[in-house]
C-alpha cells in the first residue's frame, strides 16, 4: 500500500477466466468519510496492450478521481503489465477481464454502481462489457477508435455499446487521427439511450491520452457522474 497526500493506493490480483490473474490497483480517497457516491466505483480500461497499453497509462486520471473523492480502479488486462495470460488482437478475451474486475469491485468494494471508462482500444473492450455487468450504470469512452482502419480490429465491438440503453459519453479530440468527427457522429446516430459527446478542439488521439490532459479527463468524468 502506498499513499499520496489525498489518496491511498492499494494493489491486488483478481482472478479472471482461464486461470488468468489480473494485477489491479485501487485508488481510494484518503478520507473515505467524504467519499462521493460511496457505492459508485469507476473502473478504467487501458489502451491496446499489443501496442504497449497498460494500467500505468491511467494512473494520472485515476489519482485525480481519487483526489476528487471517488474510488477508481485500474488493472492490466491479460498479457499486459504484471497480469498473466496472453493478449488478443481483437480484445474479446479482454472483455472477460473487465467483467471479472467489475464483479470483484462489486463484491469487495461495496460497489452497487460502476462507471466503466475505456481509453482508446480500451473503449470498445469496456463497451462490450457494459450490458454484461448489472452494476454498470454508465460508460465513458476516451477516444473510441471508430475509424475504418481500427474497425478492422474492433468493429465487432461497436454493436454492444451502441445498442446499450445505459447512459454513454464519447470524449474525443477533433484531430483524433483514428476517427474523424463525422465518423463519430455517423456512428452515434444509431446509438440507443442517452448518448453525449465531448469534443476537444484541435487535440489529437495520443495527445488526449497524455498526462497533460489527465485532470481535464477526470473533470469530464466527474461531470458525467453528477448527471447520472
Amino acid at each position: 500500500m502506498s499513499s499520496s497526500l489525498n489518496f491511498v493506493l492499494e494493489s491486488c490480483d483478481v482472478d479472471s477466466e482461464e486461470g488468468v490473474k489480473l494485477r489491479t490497483r485501487i485508488f481510494k480517497p484518503r478520507d473515505e468519510q467524504v467519499s462521493h457516491d460511496g457505492d459508485l466505483v469507476i473502473v478504467l480500461v487501458h489502451p491496446f496492450s499489443l501496442l504497449g497499453g497498460c494500467q500505468a497509462l491511467l494512473k494520472g486520471i485515476a489519482s485525480e478521481l481519487a483526489c476528487k473523492s471517488f474510488k477508481a480502479v485500474t488493472f492490466d488486462t491479460r498479457g499486459a503489465g504484471k497480469s498473466t495470460g496472453r493478449a488478443t488482437l481483437t480484445g474479446f478475451a479482454e472483455v472477460k477481464d473487465v467483467i471479472a474486475v467489475c464483479r470483484w469491485v462489486s463484491q469487495n468494494l461495496g460497489a452497487h454502481r460502476i462507471l466503466l471508462v475505456g481509453s482508446s482500444a480500451g473503449a470498445p473492450i469496456a463497451g462490450s462489457a457494459v450490458e454484461q455487468v448489472e452494476q454498470v450504470v454508465g460508460y465513458v469512452s476516451l477516444g473510441y477508435p471508430f475509424g475504418l482502419m481500427a474497425s478492422v480490429l474492433f468493429g465487432r465491438h461497436h454493436k454492444a455499446i451502441l445498442s446499450s440503453p445505459k447512459p454513454k459519453l464519447f470524449v474525443m479530440g477533433t484531430q483524433d487521427g483514428f476517427t474523424s468527427v463525422s465518423q463519430l457522429k455517423k456512428k452515434l446516430k444509431s446509438s440507443a439511450g442517452r448518448t453525449e459527446t465531448h469534443l476537444l478542439e484541435g487535440v489529437s488521439h495520443f495527445q488526449m491520452e497524455g498526462p497533460e490532459y489527465d485532470s481535464q479527463m477526470a473533470d469530464v468524468i466527474c461531470n458525467f457522474i453528477s448527471s447520472l
